[in-house]
């Protein structure tokens, strides 16, 4: 039984990391694509991807943390 509990645990893991990565990917191309339309716009756009990214890796990182907390 403790055995599916660290499986459940490992794949919650996995799924956020996933999630995480496909989230920040999906900022940086919509960024690139913004940038690429307003050259004049780095700047904000950029300051506004770093958060977003910021954002997401916390969560992820919160994410993770309760998977190997439920492991134990």
């Amino acid at each position: 039984m403790e055995a599916l509990g660290l499986l459940g645990a490992g794949i919650g893991a996995g799924i956020v990391a996933i999630g995480a990565g496909l989230g920040i990917g999906r900022i940086g191309g919509s960024a690139m694509e913004a940038i690429a339309r307003q050259p004049e716009a780095v700047s904000k756009i950029q300051t506004a991807m770093i958060i977003s990214a910021a954002l997401i890796e916390g969560v992820a990182l919160f994410a993770v943390l309760v998977c190997l907390l439920l492991a134990i």
